[in-house]
């Protein structure tokens, strides 16, 4: 379960993706005429990370974002910071490419390893909770299990538009351009689907080494 609060950012979440895309090498284009496909949420066990993964589109191309939005820096991470956003009820968030957050990289093991469901989101005005529509339909090989090995994350690198985040004997490959004309789901992977977008756009694997 994930809270979306009625609240004014700044900057906003288009804002921050159009500044901060064309300085990833994995990008092209002209990131002014992004159109935000959908979006979707892992849950932080601990409550306090919100997770959330853009899927994009600018000149013909599909892009995925992954974001981590925190009430405080992330030590170590300076490298993986997009940029800070003052959010109307919580105050200073700091945002990062999720593939440098450790608890990112949890909760796409856990719903890659053991399909773990995405969150459901709900929309917060004043004391008020509504359930928000699904934009983005996650899917994983796995059947939904509690049996998640035990994994030490190293630091992520990333090659030709894939960041690879290592993890002892598996490494997950996130996709940041995605192949939407139909793809291969190799082993354990994750696949999406949004509006318009009738088969299975393949986000990330679990490749084991």
């Amino acid at each position: 379960m994930s809270d979306i609060y009625d609240a004014q950012l700044s900057p906003s979440k288009s804002e921050l993706l159009q500044a901060w895309l064309p300085q990833q090498p994995w990008f092209s284009g002209d990131a002014s005429t992004l159109v935000r496909l959908g979006a979707f949420r892992f849950d932080d066990p601990a409550g306090e990370v919100g997770i959330e993964t853009h899927v994009v589109a600018v000149d013909g191309k599909t892009y995925q974002v992954p974001l981590t939005y925190r009430g405080a820096p992330l030590e170590g991470a300076e490298e993986f910071l997009v940029t800070t956003m003052d959010h109307s009820v919580l105050g200073p968030r700091w945002v990062y490419d999720a593939t440098g957050d450790p608890v990112y990289a949890s909760e796409l093991a856990a719903t890659i390893l053991t399909g773990k469901p995405v969150a459901v989101q709900y929309l917060v005005v004043g004391d008020a909770r509504e359930a928000l529509p699904e934009t983005i339909a996650v899917s994983s090989t796995e059947t939904p299990s509690a049996d998640l090995p035990e994994l030490r994350f190293g630091a992520p690198h990333t090659v030709a538009g894939v960041t690879n985040i290592p993890a002892g004997e598996v490494i997950f490959a996130v996709l940041h351009e995605l192949e939407t004309t139909g793809t291969s789901q190799p082993g354990h992977s994750l696949t999406a689907q949004w509006e318009g977008q009738g088969m299975p756009a393949l986000l990330a694997t679990a490749i084991k080494v």
